[in-house]
């Protein structure tokens, strides 16, 4: 029987009391502190990927790193991005985790009489394992971070221009905040579709709440403007302070066919 038959079936007969040893002694070196179902979940993932190292070091066909163990991966990623945590705070964990991978699985090797090269080759084969996993978490936390960016800024666009009925055939189209590209496009490519999908003949669309735009976001909502009018709808400026009027009038936008009235009140006020 080769040593290293000897050592695989070492750690997969001793593959629960050395996962806990491997979460015990990582929480002890970076003085954590964490809930009993976090240490149990981790202490059930470092049984699963011993027993598949164990299998892994007698037959080399396998996989270097079991599904599950991606899986967590992955899902502390997802924890960090959930709670707005740094990747940081996973991947220093790692560290420690390969000090206590390394004197753990030496002291095993040593024990068993293993070589200085058969060592290596364990402690390589485990290195392997932790970089695969750090890999995929921080690819996985990259991933995610983006998609929840995206996510705001779609919400924080739909909140920027909200459609707000007032009465029939009537919506006021407040614009609110700070007007850039993204939530320009984002108004001609969700909030006029949804508007011709209604039985609107009046849009009021209010810039009271804009703190700011420029020449090139300017000639977005001019344009749609001109796209609502092209469909029929009678649209009304409301809330242009002077900074705004100046800007529209240095763009040498024509806004001559566009009704416009210091507020809505007074726009209401016009329609019959």
């Amino acid at each position: 029987m080769s040593l290293f038959f000897i050592f695989s079936k070492y750690i997969r007969e001793n593959v629960e009391s050395l996962a806990i040893e491997v979460v015990e002694s990582v929480l002890h070196r970076m003085k954590l502190d964490i809930p009993e179902w976090e240490k149990e979940q981790a202490i059930a993932i470092y049984v699963e990927l011993l027993s598949y190292f164990g299998e892994s070091l007698i037959n080399e066909g396998k996989d270097l790193v079991p599904d599950t163990f991606i899986v967590w991966s992955k899902r502390n990623a997802a924890m960090q991005v959930s709670s707005r945590g740094k990747i940081s705070e996973i991947a220093v964990r790692y560290s420690p985790t390969r000090d206590v991978f390394t004197e753990i699985l030496t002291k095993i090797s040593i024990d068993l009489g293993l070589s200085v090269k058969e060592n290596a080759l364990i402690i390589k084969r485990i290195n392997t394992m932790l970089d695969i996993s750090l890999n995929e978490t921080v690819f996985a936390f990259e991933r995610l971070l983006d998609e929840a960016r995206e996510e705001t800024k779609k919400e924080l666009a739909a909140l920027s221009a909200p459609i707000i009925p007032v009465k029939d055939g009537v919506v006021i189209l407040p614009l609110v905040g700070y007007i850039d590209s993204y939530r320009a496009n984002y108004i001609m490519e969700y909030v006029v579709p949804k508007i011709a999908d209604m039985d609107i003949n009046h849009v009021i669309a209010d810039f009271s709440g804009i703190f700011t735009i420029n020449i090139d976001i300017a000639e977005h909502i001019h344009q749609i403007g001109s796209m609502l009018q092209l469909m029929g709808i009678h649209v009304i400026t409301t809330g242009l302070r002077p900074e705004l009027a100046q800007l529209v009038i240095n763009s040498r936008i024509n806004i001559s066919a566009i009704e416009t009235f210091a507020n809505v009140k007074k726009a209401l006020e016009s329609i019959k």
